[in-house]
């Protein structure tokens, strides 16, 4: 599952800033949940992380670190509070690594597309969520 992001419309996995209080794998759900109805299981283990540049709504520029974890999808709701903000699509593992901007992304996508043979039956259900994190 990719959605697009809020201001330049590119394909992005769903994706939050820190929550006090809040382990990075919970927050990776939350986000899912609010940018594109996503609920199911998260791993407690990140499978990598990404850098991207995020530009601030003053024009700033800030370096980020984004953890990325595997989630099982259960269900999309319907309705949920990030609707009518972006667009939602679901794509393999492959076909989504050449939709995003970000190398290193591109890079987990890809890898993530080539499971282990007994994991591959699992793997239609599984996307990817992330959490970022200035760095």
């Amino acid at each position: 599952m990719l959605v697009s992001s809020r201001e330049t419309r590119r394909w992005v996995l769903p994706k939050g800033w820190p929550m006090k209080g809040k382990k990075p794998h919970s927050v990776a759900a939350t986000e899912a949940l609010e940018e594109a109805g996503l609920l199911g299981k998260i791993s407690k283990k990140p499978i990598g992380v990404y850098h991207y540049v995020k530009r601030m709504p003053n024009g700033a520029s800030l370096a980020c670190e984004v953890e990325v974890f595997p989630f099982r999808v259960e269900k999309q709701r319907k309705n949920w509070r990030e609707r009518d903000q972006r667009t939602t699509s679901w794509f393999d593992a492959h076909d989504a690594a050449h939709l995003v901007d970000e190398p290193e992304l591109c890079e987990l996508l890809l890898h993530f597309a080539q499971p282990e043979p007994e994991a591959e039956a699992d793997q239609a259900e599984v996307t990817l969520e992330s959490v970022g994190r200035q760095g």
